[in-house]
């Protein structure tokens, strides 16, 4: 009896939650005859649209414009007044806001994720949480979403529909990465770094930082703890105490020889096409070598878009273009161009960077020590890049690309010679950089894949020195020639396990040229090297560790030499938060620069390539290890990390020592040994940063007294504090300042400055870099604003102070004999930047 009692209370209870829904839901073609008998008006649409329509009965006060704005936002129809009395109701042109959020399989947040709406200009950018939100979003468009190392993953904007609640969406890692991306933001947006310590820089989707007005490669770099420039040039970056030419540069698998424009100021590879950015400070894959401070992998775009696209604009020194051209839904060709036009046009930027470049050069030093003479100069600068894309299929995708860059400086000098006539001459120095490369990438089945890879590159600087003072023509060429060839092949045991493996072949061949009119005087010199090599590591990950154990063996065939180099790199997850790594690498490098005279070149670029003959220049070899936890949670890093890198197989012409051992050969070896801290903390609108490193760095040159000093790097503290904050949406600001002790410098002996040697007086040194410069501070702003001025073009204006605060940091100190008096020695300082503003507009399809 009470069974039959309950069940006719439920079937009741049951039968009012129906009824009570029916009467509040209704049919919308009837909810428009009354709306049209109601308010005397008129609507016009197609019956298929709307009679599948339930809508909530409308409130009777409610007036006739609230009811129609309430059924756009509760519908995926779209009613329009024609006027006051016609209303037409239509799918066409429909928009809609629309909200997500982004999550790896692992549920952690997916920050600065790329958002897009197809076959449109609209975007946006997943915050800290993984959220993100568009309004006026077509209903019936499709939405892409891309993140670095996950699938890409197209979903329709009606599915994300912001009606009550934002879809949560799980996208997936891409199955053949077991190097995983860790950090999802670090620093700033486009920033992210991986599970086996390399950080990874995203050029398409990144933020801003201090001082950049735009996503300068090389400079960005700078951002990350152990990465320094001691003269504020990127073709002067030390990694962890090591020169530049320790630095492997890699573009699209084409070795580089050059990577600056404005002689150091300015990266010379273009963001805009450049797909991301890997940079490796230890732990390397044995499928590198060759650079035994770093290795920088630059990697452009390599997928055949349906749509065209691209992007242009300037700033205070250059311009620049840049297209992504489909041919057919297989065949695609990129292609982007840049060019200095202050041989034009100058700017205060430009003369800041003018006078920096080539402050201690015959540009400059020659106005002091030529009589009635005048200087002019002309400089100038380009790049290009090029790139075919053809998919075979799915399976089989075929690239071809090449790069060029290139740098012009002309400086005439006009006087009056000894029969008071007046004669002009002009000095010459170009630097140029062009590589041509190809690949082809195959999808044998799911498990194995192949990658074949060719490239030739040149690099040339030649001088042309016309010196007035001693009516002498110097003419001076460093080329650099090297081709290569590589197979890599890659097995995925399974989900846990990958298997790399392959073989490189490389000839490197390095001519030195030095022609002299009077006393006439003619050397070339030209060496050629043959390596091969071949490489195997084995990569683990089970969610908790992470392992990538390598070697690779290296033969100098006109050596006879055999290299072997163990690689090694762990992680270990002791918690959610909490995990230990620990990396080790040997390496080794062939070709090094090395400084013959200070003012080689016109004193600007004096650094020229040589390569290694086992004598006098042997192989460099680098042995490090590194030792580091990390505490991860809430989007907040805390990364310490202690190191101890051995270099052996330097000279003292690599080095560019100004001191007694200039002119000395010997060879030695530097060890460095140190600790980096980075704690970072990014939310939804903000993100801050604190950087150390502590170091140690000092030469071990046996034959030399004393035999063990200071590196001239030997930077022992270095902070950097910077925060990121945006002000709106579209509005970001960027303030961060650096501060590092000074390089080491060796000053005369007190009373005793100059020594002669025969008919010429020297400076006479004290001990090797027992001095350091005054600390180095700098304080830098950005602030960047996205908007629409164009229809269907992204635009942006971005500005940028380089110190903000005019400091004077002196960032190299040399001595000199006096001229006027040979007893005494005239101190020289290089000063870096003064406040440097510059501004750049962009616009991007």
């Amino acid at each position: 009896m009470n069974l039959t009692k309950s069940l006719k209370l439920f079937i009741f209870f049951t039968l009012c939650s129906v009824l009570a829904i029916a009467q509040e839901k209704q049919q919308l073609i009837n909810v428009i005859g009354v709306l049209e008998n109601r308010f005397e008006v008129k609507f016009s649409y197609a019956v298929k649209d709307v009679e599948a329509i339930m809508v909530h009965k409308p409130d009777e006060e409610d007036s006739l414009k609230s009811i129609i704005e309430n059924l756009n936002n509760t519908t995926l129809l779209n009613f329009k007044f024609l006027t006051e009395r016609y209303i037409t109701i239509s799918i066409i042109d429909k928009t809609i806001d629309i909200c997500g959020v982004l999550l790896s399989e692992d549920k952690i947040p997916l920050s600065g994720a790329s958002i897009v709406v197809n076959n449109t200009v609209k975007g946006a950018i997943s915050a800290g949480n993984g959220a993100f939100a568009m309004g006026d979003v077509p209903v019936n468009a499709t939405i892409t979403i891309s993140f670095l190392g996950f699938e890409n993953l197209s979903i329709r904007a009606l599915e994300l529909w912001k009606n009550e609640s934002c879809k949560t969406l799980i996208v997936e890692e891409k199955a053949e990465v077991l190097n995983q991306i860790l950090i999802t933001k670090f620093l700033t947006t486009g920033i992210q770094k991986r599970i086996d310590g390399s950080t990874i820089l995203n050029t398409e989707k990144f933020g801003i930082l201090p001082g950049l007005i735009e996503p300068d490669i090389l400079q960005s770099i700078q951002a990350l703890p152990g990465v320094e420039s001691v003269n504020e040039s990127i073709a002067n970056i030390n990694v962890r105490g090591g020169t530049n030419d320790q630095n492997l540069i890699v573009w699209d698998n084409i070795k580089m020889y050059h990577s600056g424009h404005f002689f150091g100021l300015i990266s010379a590879y273009n963001p805009y096409l450049t797909d991301s950015v890997v940079v490796t400070k230890n732990g390397t894959s044995s499928e590198f070598s060759d650079g035994v401070s770093s290795t920088i992998n630059m990697s452009t775009k390599n997928n055949v878009n349906e749509d065209l696209s691209g992007g242009f604009g300037a700033n205070l020194i250059h311009a620049d273009v840049f297209l992504e051209i489909p041919i057919s839904k297989k065949i695609a060709v990129h292609v982007s161009g840049r060019r200095s036009f202050s041989d034009i046009l100058p700017s205060p930027t430009y003369d800041n960077y003018f006078e920096r470049s080539f402050q201690d050069s015959e540009l400059t030093t020659n106005s002091q020590n030529i009589n009635e003479s005048n200087q002019s100069s002309d400089f100038f600068f380009y790049d290009y890049t090029a790139k075919l894309l053809y998919d075979l299929n799915e399976n089989h995708k075929f690239r071809a690309n090449v790069i060029g860059i290139y740098n012009n400086l002309d400086y005439t000098e006009t006087f009056t010679n000894n029969q008071n006539e007046t004669e002009s001459k002009t000095s010459n120095l170009q630097q140029k950089n062009i590589g041509f490369g190809g690949s082809w990438i195959a999808k044998w089945d799911t498990k194995f894949t192949t990658d074949l890879s060719t490239y030739y590159c040149k690099y040339n600087v030649d001088a042309i020195d016309f010196r007035v003072q001693t009516d002498q023509k110097l003419t001076q060429s460093n080329e650099v020639i090297e081709t290569g060839l590589k197979l890599k092949t890659n097995y995925k045991i399974n989900s846990k396990f990958n298997l790399l493996g392959g073989y490189q072949f490389t000839e490197v061949g390095i001519l030195n040229a030095t022609t002299v009119s009077a006393p006439s005087f003619n050397r070339v010199k030209k060496d050629v090297l043959l390596n091969h090599a071949v490489f195997s590591e084995v990569e683990f990950n089970n969610g908790n560790t992470y392992v990538r154990a390598g070697l690779r063996a290296n033969y100098f065939q006109k050596f006879n030499r055999l290299i072997i180099e163990p690689r090694f790199n762990v992680r270990q997850k002791l918690s959610h938060h909490f995990a230990l790594k620990l990396q080790g690498e040997f390496k080794n490098q062939s070709a090094t620069q090395i400084i013959d005279f200070q003012d080689d070149f016109l004193g600007v670029e004096n650094r020229r390539w040589i390569l290694a003959n086992e004598q006098n220049i042997p192989i460099s070899k680098s042995k490090q290890v590194s030792f580091g936890t990390e505490y991860s949670r809430n989007n907040f890093v805390i990364d310490v990390e202690g190191f101890y890198k051995h270099v052996d197989g330097i000279t003292v012409s690599n080095q560019g020592f100004y001191n007694n051992f200039q002119f000395i050969n010997a060879i030695g070896s530097y060890d460095v040994k140190g600790a980096e801290l980075i704690i970072n903390k990014t939310a939804q609108r903000y993100s801050t940063w604190l950087s150390y490193t502590y170091s140690v760095n000092d030469y071990d040159f046996e034959t030399l007294t004393p035999s063990v000093f200071p590196n001239n790097v030997d930077i022992r503290h270095s902070l950097s504090l910077a925060f990121n904050y945006n002000l709106l949406d579209d509005l970001e600001i960027s303030v961060g300042s650096i501060w590092r002790s000074g390089q080491p410098f060796t000053k005369p002996v007190e009373g005793n400055e100059t020594v002669r040697n025969g008919n010429n007086t020297f400076v006479n040194y004290d001990t090797p870099n027992s001095e350091n410069l005054d600390t180095f501070v700098r304080l830098d702003a950005s602030l960047s604003y996205k908007f629409e001025l164009i229809k269907n073009a992204q635009s942006s204006l971005r500005i940028g102070v380089i110190n903000l605060l005019n400091r004077e940091n002196n960032i190299n100190t040399y001595y000199e004999v006096d001229p006027n008096d040979t007893n005494l020695a005239i101190k020289i300082e290089n000063k870096s930047l003064g406040l440097t503003p510059n501004v750049s507009l962009r616009f991007s399809f």
